[in-house]
C-alpha cells in the first residue's frame, strides 16, 4: 500500500470531510477541530436520488414476495419505506429486518414500532449476522441497495446460498463541487470509491501535491491507489478503528 512518507509530514491546519454536515454538533470531527484549532468543513462529494416506484416495478420486484429485508445503510431503509409508500404496500407486522449495524437497526424507529418487530443486527458486516441468518435461512430476502451496491455483502450472501433479491432503490450521484476549485485543504477524508470518482469528475486535472488523503475501508483505499495517489491516513487499523482516531493520530505526529 502506498502510504505517506516523512517528507509529507507537514502541520495540519484544515480538513475537508467528504460527507454531509452533521445535523448536530455531536460529530467527533467537531471535537477534533476544537482540540487542535483546525478549520473544518463538510461537503458531500456524492448524494443519493431515489429510484421511482414505476422503475422498480419494471424490474418485476413484488414486495409481497419477501419475508425479510437486509439493510446495509440508513439510505437503504429510507428508500425501502419510500417505495413501499409509493406502491401503497403495507409492510406486514411479521416482516424480519436484518441490519449490518445497531445504528441502522435503531434508525428503523423512524418507520416502525421497534419493540414490536423482529429486528437483528451485527457489528459492521453481513458476516457478523452469520449465526442469526443461519437460523432464518429459509426466508426470502429483499436486499435494497444503490446502483453501486456493497459487493462484499452481495457476494457473501451469494456464496452462502441465501435466497435474496437485490433491488436498486436509489442511485449514487456525483455532486457539483465547482465552488471548491480554488480551495486548498491539508487533509481530505474519503469514505467510498464513489467519492474518489466524484473528485475526478469535478476536477479531472487534480494534483495531490501537499494534500494529505485519508480513507476509510479497503475499497476506498484501493480507489485512491488506482489513481496513483498517496494514501497518507488509512483506517481502520488495529490502533485506530475509526477515521477520526486515525486522523487524530496523524495530527499528533505532524503538529508537534
Amino acid at each position: 500500500m502506498q502510504v505517506s512518507d516523512a517528507d509529507r509530514a507537514k502541520k495540519v491546519k484544515s480538513i475537508l470531510v467528504t460527507l454531509p454536515k452533521p445535523e448536530n454538533d455531536k460529530s467527533p470531527y467537531f471535537a477534533l477541530a476544537q482540540k487542535y484549532n483546525l478549520k473544518l468543513d463538510f461537503r458531500a462529494f456524492i448524494h443519493v436520488e431515489g429510484v421511482p416506484a414505476r422503475e422498480v416495478r419494471k424490474e418485476r420486484i413484488n414486495l409481497a414476495d419477501f419475508t425479510a429485508v437486509i439493510f446495509t445503510s440508513r439510505n437503504a431503509a429510507d428508500h425501502f419505506f419510500r417505495v413501499c409508500e409509493e406502491m401503497r404496500y403495507e409492510v406486514p407486522a411479521d416482516m424480519k429486518y436484518f441490519c449490518l449495524s445497531e445504528t441502522i437497526a435503531l434508525y428503523l424507529q423512524k418507520y416502525i414500532q421497534y419493540r414490536k418487530r423482529k429486528i437483528f443486527f451485527g457489528k459492521q458486516s453481513a458476516k457478523d449476522l452469520a449465526d442469526v441468518l443461519k437460523k432464518h435461512a429459509k426466508e426470502k430476502f429483499l436486499y435494497p441497495c444503490s446502483d453501486v451496491a456493497n459487493e462484499e455483502t452481495h457476494n457473501w450472501l451469494q456464496e452462502n446460498g441465501y435466497d435474496f433479491t437485490p433491488a436498486v432503490l436509489f442511485r449514487t450521484v456525483v455532486s457539483d463541487l465547482s465552488d471548491l476549485k480554488d480551495v486548498f485543504y491539508d487533509i481530505i477524508v474519503f469514505f467510498s470509491p464513489s467519492s474518489v470518482q466524484s473528485l475526478y469528475e469535478n476536477f479531472p486535472d487534480f494534483k495531490q501535491n501537499d494534500t494529505r488523503l485519508a480513507a476509510f475501508g479497503p475499497t476506498t483505499h484501493q480507489a485512491l491507489l488506482d489513481r496513483d495517489l498517496i494514501l497518507d491516513i488509512p483506517a481502520p487499523t488495529p490502533d485506530a478503528p475509526s477515521m477520526t482516531m486515525a486522523v487524530e493520530q496523524y495530527i499528533k505526529q505532524v503538529n508537534k
